[in-house]
């Protein structure tokens, strides 16, 4: 799956996409055999964990940097060296776990548009209310429920505010 397919999914057009000047391929989402953890927002969060599991900081350091999933820095400044390259369409993430709760930060990764509806980040876990997904791609999350409580316990581990030079 490619970013321009995210990026419609959240309704933003090729013109857009165009612009902004990105490039990148991420792999398939999540079989469509996964049954979807429900959730409830109250007050702009999810305050109750997706899963079961408690989340893997490291895993979620992983699948935040990784091409193959989450790939925080396409569009986010993060600490993480061996990423040469990082976006600056969104907000840096240095010091995101000082500033967020865990239940925000969970809205974010699972519906973003919730909190802010003109933004182009991708919803990671929903799969309804979209525009022009592919057949293939219909009611299959970006992200497992797990995938989404790892890359939550990493982010919470972000503490200082200062990104390495």
């Amino acid at each position: 799956m490619r970013l321009s397919w995210m990026l419609a999914r959240c309704g933003v057009s090729a013109s857009i996409l165009a612009g902004l000047g990105i490039a990148m391929l991420v792999s398939g989402p999540v079989s469509s055999n996964d049954t979807l953890a429900t959730y409830r927002v109250i007050d702009g969060a999810i305050s109750t964990p997706l899963t079961a599991q408690p989340g893997d900081p490291e895993r979620g350091r992983h699948l935040a940097y990784a091409r193959d999933s989450g790939d925080c820095t396409i569009c986010h400044a993060m600490p993480l060296p061996q990423r040469e390259f990082h976006g600056t369409i969104g907000p840096p993430l240095d010091g995101i776990g000082r500033r967020a709760t865990a239940g925000v930060l969970r809205l974010r990764l699972v519906d973003p548009k919730v909190l802010n509806p003109a933004t182009i980040m991708p919803a990671y876990y929903k799969v309804e209310g979209l525009f022009h997904v592919l057949d293939r791609y219909r009611d299959k999350p970006l992200l497992a429920a797990q995938d989404i409580e790892d890359i939550l316990a990493y982010l919470l581990t972000l503490t200082d505010s200062s990104l390495p030079q």
